[in-house]
């Protein structure tokens, strides 16, 4: 595929040398290489800034200071800009100058006799500290990915390989942090899902249709001294056929993309695929890659159509298999801000020719295919164990709030599938025998009309996890409220039926199903 642009703007090749990347390491530590340094080096409001897509602040910030090896490396990887052969020397003592170069990261201009001390150099690829915190504790990496469109003046290529986003915290913080021996991270681009799955894993198996996102994810593992990841060339599937993992995540190109002349197609966003088919291809596929037990992770698109609800799209692509499966929409798009965000991703500013054109091809495809909107959102999915009930079929739409912590959702994965697995054994009268306590992080919000002794709205918070709300009757409210681990479920519908004196079989028909969602959303713990 052409990356659409001259040779000046060629993506450089990435690579992964051992002693180069140990040595630029030890650069990149010794220079103080750090998100904590960074935000000192130039200011929580000049970050903010360059977040939004402006360096100003940041670089009056670097004006203001003494050239330092910290300087050097936020001006060349960060900001994207050029600095003097003798600044970017000082700054990789240990791996050298020409080391740096020849392995891809920088380029220099205008060398004379020869000598890269005296060029001007240029950074060519992305390179930034990442700091995060799992079920293991905090740990920090460094990240190489192709220049934005802040640092290259024009569109990306086609070829871009993407760095840290948003959508990339959130598929590292849903994945499950429970150990497993094998994890396949589909479509892996830069590498920082591989990256974050070999923490939890013995071995992991990273796919791509890119080799240029190949090379860089392997420089990444390098990088950071991260072993046990296999990277394959390959689509879908395809690089892993007739092989099974524990558990398998993904961020695949799910993005809708016009399949018409014009339009650029970028390889780590766009599947080849027309509308949503390949994410529909991805998940279709998990069941047969999926060890028993073995669950996945995704992220993904899917459209919804004249007269056909999105979600109802999705359930269709599981009903034919045993998985458990629980799909969250967290947001929908109509077809106008969906293209959009998509063409002021790749970089075609609003205003132009270029950006008018694609507008149009965007629209006319959605309207060719019947497409009213777009939901995005994460899957959850598990091969149930031999002779197990398939128990988890969920379809929802969850507000934008994520409860206190939204990027470590994987421990509420991990729970919701254990939740789901506990009430598939339990029949109604094995659940009225359990014993029930109410999650720590569980409050009440009550609110009282003026000169009212009782409560005219009862909601259950959750503090954490999704940060769900549930109304609450005056039964239910008062169920939860008795819900320590002491009394059996039954008990307290009993002695509930008796203080109020409602029929307890009628209590009971209310309140089962009730303490169902809520053991599954684990505002309920089983305590036996």
């Amino acid at each position: 595929m052409s990356a659409g642009v001259d040779t000046v703007h060629m993506l450089p090749s990435i690579v992964a040398d051992p002693a180069v990347t140990t040595a630029l390491a030890a650069d990149l530590t010794s220079a103080g290489f750090t998100v904590d340094r960074l935000d000192s080096l130039w200011g929580a409001e000049a970050a903010a800034s360059l977040h939004r897509g402006s360096r100003v602040a940041a670089l009056r910030a670097l004006a203001a200071r003494e050239t330092t090896p910290l300087g050097t490396l936020a001006t060349l990887f960060v900001l994207g800009l050029p600095v003097a052969g003798a600044e970017a020397v000082a700054a990789f003592p240990t791996a050298g100058l020409d080391a740096v170069i020849a392995a891809g990261l920088l380029r220099s201009e205008g060398e004379g006799d020869g000598n890269a001390a005296d060029a001007l150099v240029r950074p060519t690829v992305d390179l930034r500290p990442y700091a995060f915190v799992d079920d293991l504790g905090a740990g920090s990496w460094w990240i190489v990915s192709d220049l934005g469109e802040l640092a290259l003046g024009h569109a990306i290529s086609e070829e871009h390989v993407l760095g840290i986003g948003g959508a990339t915290t959130t598929l590292s913080g849903l994945q499950v942090p429970v150990p497993v021996e094998r994890v396949l991270d589909l479509g892996t681009g830069c590498g920082i899902q591989a990256m974050h799955a070999r923490r939890f894993a013995d071995r992991v198996v990273a796919t791509d249709i890119s080799r240029r996102a190949l090379d860089i994810a392997r420089f990444n593992a390098q990088l950071n001294g991260i072993d046990g990841i296999d990277f394959r060339f390959g689509s879908l599937f395809e690089p892993v056929a007739g092989e099974r993992f524990d558990r398998i995540v993904s961020n695949p190109p799910f993005v809708i993309t016009p399949r018409r002349e014009g339009v650029p197609s970028y390889e780590y966003r766009d599947g080849g695929m027309v509308g949503d088919a390949l994410v529909e291809t991805v998940l279709r596929g998990l069941s047969e890659h999926l060890e028993p037990g073995g669950t996945a992770q995704l992220l993904g698109n899917w459209e919804y159509h004249w007269g056909v609800d999105g979600l109802d799209r999705v359930r269709a692509w599981f009903a034919d298999t045993d998985l458990d499966v629980w799909v969250i929409e967290r947001e929908r798009q109509d077809p106008t801000s969906y293209a959009e965000t998509w063409i002021r991703d790749g970089g075609t500013k609003p205003g132009t020719a270029e950006y008018d054109a694609l507008m149009g091809a965007w629209l006319d495809d959605f309207a060719d295919r019947r497409v009213t909107g777009v939901g995005f959102g994460y899957v959850v999915v598990r091969r149930a164990l031999p002779g197990g009930p398939s128990a988890l079929r969920r379809f929802e739409r969850v507000p934008e709030t994520l409860g206190s912590n939204p990027a470590g959702l994987g421990a509420t994965v991990a729970r919701v599938l254990d939740a789901a697995a506990w009430l598939a054994a339990h029949d109604d009268a094995a659940l009225a025998a359990a014993h029930l306590a109410v999650a720590g992080d569980v409050t009440e919000e009550r609110y009282y009309w003026p000169g009212n002794d009782d409560p005219t709205v009862m909601t259950l918070v959750q503090g954490g996890g999704l940060g769900r709300r549930v109304d609450a009757d005056t039964a239910l409210a008062a169920f939860v409220g008795a819900c320590d681990g002491d009394l059996s479920v039954a008990a307290i519908i009993g002695a509930l039926a008796q203080i109020t004196g409602v029929d307890e079989q009628a209590l009971a028909a209310d309140l089962l199903p009730a303490a169902r969602d809520l053991v599954l959303d684990g505002m309920l713990l089983p305590t036996s």
